[in-house]
């Protein structure tokens, strides 16, 4: 047999005995994950082997692709699942393995205007102090203060005052202790009216213009996790 025969036979044997341990190996997956640095024999390597460094002492190696699904019992005990469940009476509480993820959290409310004006009701005022104080046992991500305008005036103007009207939310909020850079504030104008048409018909007229009251609003979201 030549060499280049002989190399063949032996990196193919080699081939076979690695694809053993492997297959032999706890865990070890389906796709070929390991999860464990596997030494020659098929075993995992451990800390006690390479090293002395207290409180590394026989631990097993993770490799780059281990996850708690490929956790085996000789390692990683916390993580399997046990076949059979403890006694009741003697098994001790459950600690989870994993922090749960943090639910986020959305609060709303209206903050309303009078007619023509970017000043802020007293009852505007009452529903932001409540979501302030709402706000602070929340790890805050972003606040959305929207402003709007009833149907009166020109489109350009009713711009204007709906983001006067937003900006005035925002300088409340941050009156109140809130983060300046959390609070985003945009303007629609009249073009989202929270009214129907059938409900204020009409010119302006007193009626009418109290009819509008809760177009001129602005709608605030504070989003957020626990």
């Amino acid at each position: 047999m030549n060499n280049f025969s002989q190399k063949t036979v032996l990196i193919a044997a080699m081939s076979v005995v690695v694809a053993t341990a492997f297959a032999q190996t706890p865990g070890v997956d389906l796709k070929g994950t390991v999860g464990y640095v596997i030494d020659q024999r098929g075993v995992v390597v451990r800390s006690g082997k390479y090293g002395t460094t207290p409180g590394n002492d026989n631990l097993c190696w993770r490799d780059g692709y281990w996850t708690p699904a490929l956790a085996i019992a000789e390692c990683d005990p916390d993580l399997v699942k046990k076949d059979a469940a403890p006694d009741a009476k003697t098994a001790a509480p459950a600690v989870a393995a994993v922090k749960p993820v943090a639910e986020k959290i959305t609060l709303a409310a209206d903050a309303l205007f009078d007619f023509d004006k970017a000043v802020l009701r007293d009852e505007g005022k009452a529903k932001l102090d409540d979501l302030a104080s709402k706000a602070k046992i929340l790890k805050i991500e972003v606040i959305l203060a929207v402003g709007h305008a009833d149907r009166f005036g020109k489109p350009a103007y009713n711009q204007k005052l709906s983001e006067r009207r937003a900006a005035a939310v925002k300088d409340y909020l941050v009156s109140k202790g809130v983060e300046a850079n959390r609070i985003y504030t945009e303007g629609k104008g009249s073009t989202q009216p929270v009214t129907k048409a059938e409900e204020c018909k009409g010119p302006k007229s007193k009626k009418v213009v109290a009819c509008l009251q809760p177009d001129r609003r602005v709608n605030i979201e504070v989003i957020g996790t626990k």
